[in-house]
């Protein structure tokens, strides 16, 4: 059976496999799904929605944020959007429907145009109630051309993309760098969508608070598919939720336990299991099976994985997840427990043993990842928020801020453990969350020994402004050569990090919609180069000026292998291979047992580095580190360490 003829059988199994639950007919009616003492979760969509403020032809209660969109539409038009992505050989989509009337099958169908073919069902799923989304899984996809796709409900009502062939014949892929869309600001985001289009990026990657409104998640959650949709539809997405996605203005999911407390600071989610995993299962359905899926605390599901984009692998975290809540584990030295402005207080004495920021699972996942190559050239880690606290104002220019435990910088010795993690694997992590666009360069022991991380702009800045401004208004050492930019160089943030400031894009005034340092970040990968170049470019900004269009002090382009900044102490035999073979090389340093980096060779040679005297040892393998292991190597000067055959 060809790979063609395959995917047509699993389809037309799931085709005729449509399975309703029972929880979902007993749900279907329900007129407050979480519970009496949450009846105002999800009001615009559920009970008897149509009869709602802002579905009902009367106007919605505005209040802080902008009016919410109607979930009252036509009926050929109740599918809103759908993503997708897909990784050996299997495709996963997922669709966001808006509310169903009763009487309406609670069914949509996936349809599929193969090459050379004509449309045919490739499956069917459930509806979920409350949610309105139906989540698409095809087994034996093949990835190698472009295939129509369209989402179908009842006779009318269909959402159409392209599920794009794997991109691993390209020497680039770019991915884009996307979060914080103020719901504030209603309407279309026709000049994002429009520069997003014009660069084309092979990957979106949403990184949190796709919308703000806390307490209608699939409101807010339709709202922003619809303003992204003409970007979604025809490239694989991840859609990753942060803190406002679940309702909550900072979250610290401290395993899955429940918050008691005002601003949540004590850890775990104030609102319910069920609601949390829905938004869960709305943004997250469409990503590879997670790799560890067993559930936090009281049935909370996880999502970490990882996904191939044509040779690029990246890591998808959860660094709200497990990380440990402030209050009640460190002392009071602010406005808030999360806010310290004490400028007395040690940094060391906040980074308590017990303190958990990634958890176990995900540090051993990363470390896991971090070694296998399958099929991969370079790598990258996708998060909400950044591993420092690379910002001094918090919501206006005169709010000057010590530390924010809300960031990844805390607690400390876990964030540097994940920066170690990261590093072992040459990979530059993105994120988003700050509100404040900045590239940096991260230090473990020293400055610049770490990975490069990347904050991308918030896509709409008007909910919350955040400012570079250090308090001497100077440059730290190691500034950057020739920066446009005055406050380049190294420093520490609050929380006694250190980092080498690259770049920042602070807003020049927030109440010019033209000036917020709003927009959107893109990453590229270059394969053949192992170059990756960071770019920033404004939310209205002309794409066709090209660079000179980006924030000052973008594009930053940066080596691979910088992404391990440790100083180089000698150098191991050149390693060369057989004529095509580009091997995985990982090293380790004999005397602590540490895994110091794992890489794919760039060319038919390789000589690694290492960062101590005394013997390593090196795997190498096609694709993990684990068909062939030479020991006792030691370090001498580049040209002095010679050359080693090694076939694999």
């Amino acid at each position: 059976m060809n790979r063609r003829t395959a995917i047509k059988a699993t389809a037309a199994a799931s085709a005729g496999a449509l399975v309703i639950s029972k929880e979902f007919l007993k749900a279907e009616e329900a007129a407050q799904p979480f519970g009496p003492d949450f009846p105002r979760l999800e009001s615009l969509t559920t009970g008897e929605w149509w009869t709602r403020p802002g579905n009902n032809g009367k106007p919605a209660p505005k209040g802080r944020k902008g009016a919410p969109p109607s979930m009252n539409v036509p009926r050929d038009q109740v599918v809103a959007f759908a993503m997708y992505t897909h990784q050996n050989g299997v495709l996963k989509l997922s669709a966001q429907l808006f509310p169903l009337m009763p009487g309406e099958k609670r069914e949509a169908r996936l349809e599929l145009m193969l090459p050379g073919q004509k449309w045919s069902v490739a499956a069917k799923a459930e509806v979920h109630y409350p949610g309105w989304d139906a989540h698409f899984r095809i087994e034996n996809w093949d990835d190698s051309h472009d295939v129509k796709y369209r989402v179908c409900h009842g006779e009318k009502a269909k959402f159409e993309g392209l599920i794009r062939k794997d991109p691993k014949n390209q020497d680039e892929i770019v991915v884009a760098n996307l979060s914080c869309n103020s719901s504030r600001t209603t309407g279309p985001r026709q000049e994002i969508v429009e520069n997003i289009r014009h660069h084309n990026p092979d990957l979106l990657f949403f990184g949190g608070d796709q919308h703000y409104r806390h307490t209608e998640n699939t409101t807010g959650w339709i709202e922003f598919g619809m303003q992204y949709r003409d970007i979604i539809r025809d490239r694989p997405t991840i859609c990753i939720p942060d803190d406002h996605d679940v309702g909550h203005g900072n979250v610290w999911g401290e395993s899955g336990k429940r918050s008691t407390i005002p601003g949540d600071a004590d850890g775990g989610y104030k609102f319910p299991v069920k609601y949390v995993n829905q938004v869960q299962r709305q943004q997250t359905s469409c990503l590879p099976d997670p790799a560890d899926p067993k559930p936090v605390n009281r049935g909370i599901g996880v999502y970490f994985t990882s996904l191939n984009v044509g040779g690029v692998d990246f890591a998808i975290l959860e660094d709200r997840k497990f990380k440990t809540g402030p209050a009640g584990k460190i002392p009071k030295m602010g406005p808030r427990p999360d806010h310290i402005n004490d400028p007395k207080y040690d940094p060391n004495k906040i980074d308590l043993p017990g303190l958990q920021l990634l958890g176990p699972r995900q540090e051993k996942f990363l470390a896991d990842w971090s070694t296998d190559w399958t099929n991969a050239e370079m790598k990258g880690v996708l998060s909400q928020t950044a591993f420092c606290g690379a910002v001094h104002m918090h919501g206006g220019r005169d709010r000057r801020l010590l530390a924010d435990l809300d960031c990844n910088g805390w607690p400390q010795t876990p964030s540097r453990n994940a920066l170690k993690l990261i590093r072992r694997a040459w990979a530059v992590h993105l994120c988003g969350d700050q509100h404040l666009a900045v590239t940096v360069k991260h230090g473990i022991e020293e400055h610049g020994d770490g990975p490069y991380g990347f904050t991308g702009p918030a896509l709409v800045n008007t909910i919350y402004g955040r400012w570079w401004h250090p308090l001497d208004e100077k440059a730290g050492p190691n500034p950057v050569p020739n920066s446009p930019l005055p406050w380049t160089g190294d420093f520490k943030d609050g929380l006694g990090n250190k980092i080498s400031m690259m770049a920042y894009a602070n807003p020049e005034d927030r109440n010019d919609e033209k000036k917020r340092a709003d927009g959107y970040g893109l990453a590229r990968f270059n394969k053949k180069t192992r170059q990756i170049t960071f770019e920033c470019w404004p939310r209205f900004c002309d794409v066709s000026q090209g660079d000179k269009a980006q924030f000052a002090g973008w594009p930053i382009t940066v080596n691979q292998d910088a992404n391990d900044g440790r100083e180089v102490v000698g150098w191991l035999p050149t390693l060369q291979f057989a004529k095509g073979v580009r091997p995985v090389v990982q090293v380790i340093e004999d005397a602590t047992g540490e895994v110091l980096y794992t890489a794919r060779a760039k060319g038919a040679s390789f000589q690694p580095r290492v960062y101590s005297k005394g013997k390593h040892t090196v795997k190498i393998g096609l694709q993990k580190p684990s068909d062939k292991t030479l020991k006792g190597l030691e370090p001498k000067s580049k040209k002095a360490a010679g050359t080693m055959k090694v076939a694999v």
